[in-house]
């Protein structure tokens, strides 16, 4: 499965930079371990930048001790389409 998610620029920015590779979303999708999340970055308003990267989900943490109840946190990895970079895929309009 693949959820599309709006991701601010701050954050979206620091999962380019792989200083990053987690998000903490509210748990409303039934995330799996193995899932897909398109990333698409957002301005200060709200408004979509045209920028947008695929993450995969590989490991779920949803322990009340560590988190806020009805929240995740996803651990990512950057996933590639046998493309030969050595970067996230990220699509700029």
């Amino acid at each position: 499965m693949i959820h599309q998610l709006k991701t601010k620029e701050k954050y979206f920015t620091e999962l380019i930079g792989r200083t990053k590779t987690f998000e903490v979303r509210k748990n409303d999708r039934n995330f799996s371990k193995g899932d897909f999340v398109g990333l698409n970055e957002v301005d200060n308003e709200g408004v979509e930048t045209g920028r947008w990267m695929l993450q995969k989900i590989i490991y779920i943490l949803d322990n009340p001790e560590y988190c806020k109840e009805g929240y995740v946190i996803l651990g990512l990895k950057d996933y590639r389409i046998d493309d030969g970079l050595s970067r996230p895929i990220v699509q700029v309009n």
